[in-house]
């Protein structure tokens, strides 16, 4: 049998959620940039047209007609190629669809089949569930078309696919990020690749939108479950592979376990219908692929990279340009303003110091340091005689009290006032420097430090904003973030001498904890079992359950864990349940 090669391109693009036009328009461009380096099959990513994930919008008939009138033109630049491309598909339901098209006709659809509800994903409010796997002849080669979850599940749609025919497995995905979810996610191809003896191409989206963020991180696996071809991190990219689909034949022939169908393949394949797309094999001459050679990134930078990548998208998808952010001398503002020059450019990074009577000047030092060092415009505006102010206005209702974290609160909170007074006055948004440890024991002020558009560490545990904040030293080759910021105790600096553990067990004890409690949803026994004094745990534990209601006014922010407050874990505020272990 003659050797042939599919040309096949991976079209892993940015798609703004509602940008319909837009991510139109981007979808064409790629199209014709895959033409120019003659690819024969283009894919894009779920929901590529809409954006993902689009939530209530699907209620609206008018964003799904328009998504469609979308899909209609990029039917008519299609000439001399074969697209795939996710759309929202509407007769009697409405479907997270893919849409399968050649030469300027729309040549068949494909319905998702398994629509994840859990953790961040909320499908089944939306779409109604595919119930065909058909198997679509494209250049006459058997090729199965999937959604993301779908390729998930080892009895899937695309396993039927396989065993009807399909040497080609097409999964478009937007799968997001959290640590660990890279690995997981090429495991799982790669085991689909070999047992199934097919080629898979795993298109996944990139890009921000509100609190997730998506890798990108395509992938085109052989049929033995090696990588041939991977797209970049975090970044848009278009990923070219020449693919041998006469050795995909070869093994299939092969191997003896086709031959032993179980009775749940048998089953499926009966449903099975295929779609003629196109018979012809192409015959053009191609240009040769430049060389491509892309390395994954370690769990720091992928960390620190999908930082950058969800505060960009989110500012610039919302139409701000410039951000400001209270810089204290401490941890967290220091890599949130690395962050956003990062993400941004300095010139767009405006950071302000406040500092009250409690402030060391280490810390006015140090806030200064970082911002010469980053470059960015620099202010200070002293509290001062806006807290004596506050004092002298509650004096009479304060009287014969001490004072406590009442009056902690008030600096908090005329800080949050005027950063958003600058926000208010130059469009600038507030990025709030919040970090995970804080948000899940509530040690943050509501309206004060919490105050803020988007909070980048949101989802950072503490002990993770030094390694980050290491790392970007590292990376930057010099001290960006001054050493003394990086050494000193962690301080609010709201009364004399204060420290973090004044109040809080010390991060390196408590953040496995909270990672226990919260992620891993253990009991108190639980982890203290796994060696944790008991004190420390049902401290924390308490901590979490007394701070919903703050927790639910924050901002949004970056998902980096795999089980993050808000979109993943959603508790009742008005809740008296209690751990009664120990």
């Amino acid at each position: 049998m003659e050797t042939r090669t599919l040309r096949l391109g991976m079209a892993q693009i940015n798609s703004t959620v509602g940008d319909l036009s837009g991510n139109t328009k981007k979808i064409l461009r790629y199209i014709d940039e895959a033409k120019a380096l003659g690819v024969d099959l283009l894919t894009f990513p779920e929901l590529a047209i809409t954006g993902y994930p689009p939530e209530d919008l699907l209620l609206k008939p008018q964003f799904i007609k328009q998504n469609q009138e979308c899909l209609k033109e990029i039917v008519r630049h299609t000439s001399d190629i074969t697209v795939v491309v996710g759309f929202v598909d509407s007769d009697s339901d409405t479907y997270n669809a893919a849409a399968v098209i050649y030469n300027n006709k729309l040549a068949g659809v494909y319905h998702k089949v398994y629509l994840p509800n859990y953790g961040v994903f909320d499908e089944n409010r939306y779409f109604q569930a595919g119930t065909e796997s058909p198997v679509f002849i494209i250049y006459g080669i058997g090729t199965g078309i999937t959604i993301c979850e779908d390729m998930w599940y080892e009895t899937g749609p695309a396993a039927v696919q396989a065993y009807s025919g399909a040497r080609l497995l097409v999964n478009i995905g937007a799968s997001p990020y959290h640590a660990g979810k890279g690995d997981l996610r090429e495991r799982m191809l790669a085991t689909r690749a070999a047992e199934n003896v097919a080629i898979v191409a795993y298109n996944n989206l990139v890009g921000g939108q509100d609190e997730l963020v998506f890798d990108g991180n395509s992938l085109i696996i052989n049929q033995k479950g090696e990588i041939i071809a991977r797209g970049r991190q975090f970044e848009e990219d278009l990923v070219v592979a020449d693919l041998d689909v006469e050795s995909v034949f070869r093994s299939q022939m092969h191997d003896p376990r086709r031959r032993k169908e179980a009775p749940w393949i048998k089953k499926g394949m009966e449903q099975v219908t295929k779609i003629e797309v196109s018979h012809e094999y192409p015959t053009a001459a191609r240009p040769p692929l430049p060389p491509r050679q892309v390395e994954r990134l370690d769990e720091p930078g992928e960390k620190y990279q999908a930082l950058i990548l969800g505060t960009r998208d989110y500012v610039h998808k919302n139409g701000f340009e410039k951000v400001v952010i209270g810089l204290s001398g401490g941890v967290d503002s220091s890599l949130v303003a690395a962050i956003a020059v990062d993400a941004l450019g300095a010139d767009n990074v405006v950071g302000v110091s406040m500092p009250s009577r409690y402030s060391s000047p280490n810390s006015k030092s140090d806030a200064e340091a970082l911002a010469k060092n980053l470059g960015i415009e620099f202010k200070v505006i002293p509290i001062e005689k806006a807290f004596s102010s506050y004092l002298e206005t509650l004096a009479e209702p304060f009287k014969d009290t001490q004072p406590d974290v009442t009056e902690e609160n008030i600096q908090a909170r005329i800080r949050g006032n005027i950063l958003f007074a600058l926000s208010n006055k130059f469009g600038w948004l507030v990025l709030a420097c919040s970090n995970k440890s804080e948000t899940a024991t509530g040690y943050a002020t509501l309206y004060g430090d919490m105050a803020g558009g988007f909070i980048p560490l949101k989802d950072v545990p503490k002990t993770t904003v030094f390694e980050l904040a290491k790392y970007k030293n590292h990376q930057a080759g010099k001290e960006v973030i001054p050493s003394s910021v990086l050494t000193k105790a962690p301080s609010a600096e709201l009364r004399p001498d204060q420290k973090d553990t004044d109040t809080l067990p010390p991060y390196e004890l408590l953040d496995p904890v909270l990672k226990a409690y919260v992620e891993d949803d253990l009991s108190i026994d639980q982890i203290v079992a796994m060696g944790f004094d008991r004190e420390i745990v049902m401290r924390a534990a308490h901590l979490v359950d007394r701070n919903e209601y703050k927790r639910r006014q924050a901002a949004p922010g970056i998902k980096i864990t795999p089980r993050d407050f808000g979109r993943d874990r959603r508790l009742p505020i008005t809740n008296r349940f209690k751990d009664q272990s120990g």
